[in-house]
């Protein structure tokens, strides 16, 4: 690995990013209001600290992600790495509608809107953001291969899948990475996905590496989250009797970041990252942030090391946590497992 900035870097699918990535969806919806302004300028300190996969999606704020990194992709064209994503359908008449849609001439109409809202000819990795079994992934996959193939897009990948199917991807067009959620609270993705990415060379991209903020220890049941709009408040894990509960898993976390005169959210991460050495494989976390000073903290993160003594104190972690991960986990990979 060299070093770019402060974060090392790793290939990934024949690309080159910094080891740690940033989740833009948050400065567009689902935790509140955003500073437009300070986001921006967070997108600016991450190129600076070497990191370079800047993540996005079509459904977040209904196409203002896509459309607010604009301006930042094309400044920096040639310095970073652009993910987005299809194949979460939303209605305009119901903001509480998800559907999915993997069907191949979705997928085309799809990834000509992501092209204009980013203002690019070329995306970098291209992402199913959700798996509909009833359509065979070999077609979904075979249309994102077309894709490549045309120029349009430069690798695949898939969010959300066993590894039967990634397998099964992979065997129609290699796949670049595999993006889903992979966190001290959330381990499902260990079962088959992760041993199928570390058969086939494929990199893993974990989202919400910090359990959606609760593992920094900034807030201990998402009902007092002051923004009404925040979507926290909706899922399982952060509210009621399963928050109380998850609450007290963190104390091995915070008694470590103390002994380590570092914070729990470096600790998380560090879990995180130390993951690529435990599987045999690249794993590049996409901590989410719309602040500076927090994205400065998750860096340090990449290139902090775990004893083994440290990570025996926290693998018990997972296994007592409450609530699912959604509401609605139809939306997930666990129902396929």
């Amino acid at each position: 690995m060299t070093i770019t900035g402060t974060v090392p870097t790793v290939e990934l699918g024949g690309l080159e990013v910094g080891v740690q990535g940033l989740g833009c969806m948050g400065m567009s919806e689902f935790y509140g209001t955003s500073d437009l302004t300070e986001s921006r300028a967070t997108l600016d300190r991450a190129l600076e600290l070497g990191i370079t996969l800047f993540d996005t999606a079509d459904i977040y704020g209904s196409g203002h992600n896509e459309e607010f990194l604009a301006d930042f992709v094309r400044a920096n064209r040639d310095r970073l790495v652009l993910a987005t994503k299809f194949g979460i359908r939303r209605d305009p008449a119901d903001p509480a509608f998800r559907g999915i849609d993997n069907s191949p001439g979705y997928i085309r109409s799809a990834v000509r809107a992501s092209l204009r809202r980013l203002g690019v000819d070329t995306i970098d990795l291209y992402y199913m953001h959700r798996r509909d079994p009833a359509v065979p992934i070999e077609e979904s996959v075979g249309a994102m291969a077309e894709l490549v193939a045309a120029g349009t897009v430069r690798a695949i990948g898939l969010s959300e899948v066993t590894g039967d199917e990634l397998r099964a991807a992979h065997a129609v067009h290699p796949i670049a990475a595999v993006q889903s959620e992979w966190s001290l609270f959330s381990r499902d993705v260990e079962r088959t996905a992760v041993p199928a990415a570390a058969e086939l060379g494929v990199a893993f991209v974990p989202y919400s590496p910090l359990g959606r903020g609760f593992l920094t220890s900034s807030f201990a049941d998402a009902g007092t989250l002051p923004d009404a709009a925040d979507f926290r408040r909706a899922m399982p894990r952060f509210s009621g009797e399963n928050a109380a509960h998850n609450a007290a898993l963190l104390a091995p976390i915070r008694e470590l970041a103390e002994q380590r005169g570092i914070t729990p959210a470096q600790v998380a991460l560090a879990w995180v990252h130390s993951r690529a050495g435990v599987h045999g494989l690249p794993v590049v976390p996409i901590p989410g942030t719309r602040s500076r000073t927090r994205l400065a903290e998750n860096a340090a993160a990449a290139v902090l090391p775990l004893s083994d003594a440290e990570l025996a104190t926290l693998e018990p972690v997972a296994a007592q946590v409450a609530g699912p991960r959604y509401a609605d986990m139809s939306f997930t990979s666990a129902g396929r497992e």
